[in-house]
Formats: C-alpha cells, structure tokens, sequence
C-alpha cells in the first residue's frame, strides 16, 4: 500500500482526540463507543475522497472544487448526525 495513502486516510483520524479528551475529562461531552466508530468512519472516507481527488485531478486549481464539494458533505452529514439539521431519520437523540 501506497504510504501517502495511509498517511492521508489515516490523519485525520487524529481529529478523534478532542473528543475523546473531552470524554474523559468532561462531563458535558458524551461520546459512545459507535459515535467514535462512526465518526472514524467518516473522518477515513474524508480522507480517503481527498487522496482519490489529489491523485486523480493533476490541475491544482481545478482540485479545490471537488475537495471543497466533498469537505461540505461531510460537514453536512456531521451536522445532521449531531443535531438533526435536516430532521433525517438518522438525526441524533
């Protein structure tokens, strides 16, 4: 496997620490063991669309559309497992 693959998928999992520092020293944040699984999930698919953008689309310019696009869908899906934006089914309680 390509080293620049893992090192892309993989960082931004290290964003998993804030709340699992929060977890651990905070009452006010309240983190199951699937909301860190499933966060780790997007968090990889998110670098795993940034990778698949930076290899594939050589024109830097041309390159911020896409990973802006896919940086917006993540957010969007965040916000709406978070606080239910969209009032989906999949909201949080």
């Amino acid at each position: 496997m390509n080293l620049t693959l893992i090192k892309r998928v993989l960082s931004p999992l290290f964003l998993l620490l804030i709340p699992l520092f929060g977890t651990i020293f905070s009452n006010q944040v309240n983190w199951s063991l699937f909301d860190f699984i499933l966060m780790g999930i997007l968090l990889g698919l998110l670098g795993l669309s940034i990778h698949f953008i930076l290899e594939r689309v050589q024109n830097k310019r041309v390159r911020i559309v896409p990973i802006i696009f896919v940086i917006l869908i993540f957010l969007m899906i965040w916000a709406e497992l978070a606080v239910g934006v969209f009032g989906t089914p999949f909201a949080g309680s």
